[in-house]
C-alpha cells in the first residue's frame, strides 16, 4: 500500500505521504527530494504546464471562471499537492491571485465587487496558508472575516449578507472550518478558537451528514474538492482539530471502513459530485455554463489522493 503512494511517478504523493503518514521531517533526505520534484513531475507539473508565462490559467480576465479550470481552481489543486510559494511560479500567480481578490476592508478573498463569500474566502485562506502565506497580514484578515460573519452558533452559510449574516447555516459550507484546519493554532485569537468549536460542534452533532433528507453526492468521495463537500473531506477537517477521539465521528468512519476495497485502497467515486437537479435543469438550459470537471485521476478507479486522505484520517484517530 505505502510502496503505491510513495511511487517516484507522482512526487506530490510521495512527499505527502513521507511526511503525514510516515511522519518524516522537512530534512529528511527522501522528503527534501520528493519536494524538489514537485514541480517537475507529476500532477502539480501538468498544472504548471497550463500556466500561462503572466500568472493565469485559461482566462487573464476572470480568475474564477470557467469552472473549474481557471486560475482559482487550479491553485487550489495546488495547494493540495504540496506545492509552496518556494516554487517562483506559484509565488507569482498567488501574488496575482491576492491582488485580484481584495477583501472589503482588507485582506483577501473578496469576490468582484470586494465582498467576502464564505466559500471562496475560505477555500483561499487554506490554500495560501499551505502555499506558506500564513503569517502574511493580508491572509490574517481573512480569518478575522471568516470569524466576524460566522454564525453566532457555530458554521457559516454558503451565501453571506451583510444585513443578515445569521440567518442561515450548511454543512456544505465547509470552507471556513477547513480554513482554520490548516491554520497553525498559534496564530488562534481566543476568538477564533472560540469561533472554531462552535463550527465544529455544529459539525459533530450532526454526524457529519444529518441535514434533511440523506443528500447521495456527500457520501461519494472526491478530489479536486472544489466548493463540495463530502464524508472524507468532514473526516479531514474535524481530525486535523483534534477531534479524532469523539465519538460523533463514528458514522462517517464506518462509511469510511465500508468503502475501503480489498486491497486496501480507496476509489475515487467522482472528480465532483453532481449537484441537485435545478443544477442540472440550468446546465440543459445553459450549456456553457456547465463546469468542466478538473481531473487527475479516473472516477470509479484506485485513487492515490483519496486512499492518501483516507489513511491520514485513520492515522489521527485514537
Amino acid at each position: 500500500m505505502l510502496d503505491w503512494l510513495l511511487e517516484e511517478s507522482q512526487p506530490s504523493i510521495r512527499y505527502l505521504t513521507l511526511t503525514q503518514l510516515l511522519g518524516r521531517k522537512q530534512s529528511d533526505g527522501e522528503v527534501r527530494e520528493a519536494r524538489t520534484r514537485i514541480p517537475k513531475v507529476g500532477w502539480a507539473a501538468e498544472i504548471l504546464g497550463r500556466r500561462d508565462p503572466h500568472g493565469w490559467w485559461v482566462r487573464e480576465k476572470s480568475l474564477y471562471r470557467p469552472k473549474y479550470i481557471s486560475t482559482n481552481w487550479n491553485l487550489l489543486a495546488l495547494s493540495d499537492l504540496g506545492a509552496t510559494r518556494s516554487i517562483p511560479p506559484v509565488r507569482a500567480s498567488c501574488e496575482l491571485w491576492m491582488e485580484r481578490s481584495p477583501l472589503k476592508g482588507g485582506g483577501v478573498g473578496g469576490s468582484s465587487n470586494g465582498n467576502g463569500h464564505h466559500c471562496y474566502t475560505g477555500n483561499m485562506a487554506r490554500a495560501l496558508v499551505k502555499f506558506g502565506y500564513g503569517s502574511d497580514p493580508r491572509v490574517r484578515k481573512a480569518y478575522e472575516w471568516l470569524v466576524r460573519t460566522a454564525h453566532p452558533k457555530g458554521g457559516w452559510s454558503c451565501f453571506w449578507f451583510a444585513d443578515a449574516p445569521s440567518k442561515a447555516r450548511t454543512l456544505d459550507s465547509w470552507e471556513g472550518l477547513s480554513a482554520f484546519a490548516a491554520y497553525p493554532r498559534s496564530r488562534w485569537t481566543p476568538a477564533m478558537k472560540d469561533c472554531v468549536e462552535r463550527a465544529a460542534e455544529y459539525f459533530l452533532d450532526r454526524e457529519l451528514h444529518r441535514q434533511g433528507e440523506r443528500y447521495e453526492p456527500w457520501f461519494r468521495f472526491h478530489w479536486p474538492v472544489h466548493y463540495y463537500y463530502d464524508l472524507l473531506l468532514g473526516l479531514e477537517m474535524l481530525t486535523a482539530l483534534g477531534y479524532g477521539d469523539d465519538p460523533r465521528l463514528g458514522f462517517a468512519l464506518a462509511h469510511l471502513a465500508k468503502k475501503r476495497r480489498s486491497d486496501g485502497r480507496w476509489n475515487l467515486d467522482a472528480v465532483h459530485p453532481d449537484g441537485p437537479a435545478h443544477y442540472e435543469k440550468y446546465f440543459r438550459e445553459h450549456p456553457k455554463d456547465r463546469p468542466t470537471p478538473l481531473t487527475f485521476e479516473r472516477a470509479g478507479q484506485p485513487s492515490k489522493m483519496i486512499t492518501l486522505r483516507a489513511l491520514t484520517v485513520l492515522s489521527r484517530v485514537s
